[in-house]
């Protein structure tokens, strides 16, 4: 009888196990045509991002392109610009020297909506050469190689391929074919309650924790750990652990106990942060506390232009973080826009 219920207790700890890890976030990965890179999210919002073309001299005011479309039989394209500017202009989208589209800038921002953003993006995966002007002004030359194939991509992930909702994968299907969004997941975050900040770290205990986490040979004399209340009983710790010329790495340990005598485990994590976690060693990259929000923040760049990299945000729910937003560019070839792949709903 012992053994029958020993082996029925270790059942169903594996299913509960494989039902969390089913449960975990999987952020999307992104996917690299030519000179455009698309990523789509866990609800099927895509976005398609021009790339500076490799080996191409850089100008001196680069120019970002991209198209956006929620999943869903009704939403629309949208294509947006972004480069350094001031002041409101009209601008004109060119495809092949034929004027496509117009928009009004603000800031160097600008966003083509509703008949004119599909006419533009189906011209664009269509076509060769691009100019966006400001009345004879040329603010730049996006490559388009790449971007007919993106945006097959964004059809076929949206379900819209066959469908007359598509922008390059076309078919006689009515919208009704086209299959709705996902929902989003919804987090209850734990209210961070007001009180003292926590004590400090006793000298032994800041030995211990340094031992616990790896950092004795990351951190600078000039660095101590973060303490953060969670609760009435736990403190979240970021403990310095390493940094370079525009990423500083810390180590997220959750601290229990009185001061003097308190004990150290890792902070969890549904989704194990950054570029350099594993499940059992979390790694946060430019960290950010925002007790206000429950929500911790990190971001990685993979060089100092920022033109690469990826982000992560989480919200404490009383027993670990959760992901509720992710964005990822992995190509380094001058877009500071770095692509959504994860959206939760916050709920108090």
């Amino acid at each position: 009888m012992g053994a029958k219920t020993l082996s029925a207790a270790a059942l169903a700890a594996l299913l509960a196990s494989s039902h969390s890890l089913a449960q975990a976030p999987k952020p999307g990965a992104l996917e690299t045509y030519k000179d455009w890179t698309i990523g789509c999210d866990n609800r099927n919002r895509c976005e398609a991002v021009a790339l500076m073309p490799d080996g191409a001299d850089w100008p001196e005011i680069p120019l970002m392109i991209g198209v956006a479309r929620d999943a869903g039989a009704d939403a629309a394209a949208e294509v947006w610009i972004s480069r350094e500017g001031r002041g409101a202009v009209d601008v004109s989208f060119l495809v092949e020297g034929r004027k496509i589209a117009t928009a009004r800038a603000r800031d160097g921002e600008a966003k083509v909506r509703g008949p004119q953003a599909s006419a533009l993006a189906i011209a664009m995966a269509r076509g060769t050469t691009m100019e966006v002007r400001s009345g004879n002004k040329i603010w730049g030359r996006p490559s388009l190689a790449g971007s007919g194939a993106a945006l097959r991509y964004m059809d076929a992930r949206q379900g819209r391929a066959g469908t007359m909702t598509a922008l390059v994968a076309t078919g006689p299907m009515g919208s009704m074919a086209v299959k709705p969004a996902p929902a989003a997941p919804v987090i209850r975050r734990a209210i961070i309650p007001n009180g003292p900040a926590p004590a400090p770290l006793w000298r032994e205990e800041l030995v211990k924790l340094i031992a616990f986490t790896g950092c004795a040979g990351e951190m600078r004399s000039d660095q101590t750990p973060e303490l953060h209340r969670l609760s009435k009983t736990e403190t979240l710790v970021l403990v310095p652990c390493g940094s370079g010329a525009y990423n500083v790495t810390s180590v997220p340990v959750i601290a229990t106990g009185v001061p003097g005598r308190r004990t150290f485990r890792f902070a969890p994590f549904d989704a194990a942060p950054g570029w350099l976690s594993d499940d059992k060693h979390p790694t946060l990259v430019n960290v950010g506390w925002a007790p206000e929000k429950s929500r911790l923040d990190s971001f990685a760049k993979g060089r100092g232009i920022g033109d690469c990299g990826g982000s992560e945000a989480y919200v404490w729910d009383g027993a670990r973080f959760r992901l509720v937003e992710a964005t990822s560019m992995g190509e380094c070839r001058g877009v500071w826009h770095w692509i959504p792949t994860w959206n939760a709903e916050v709920t108090d």
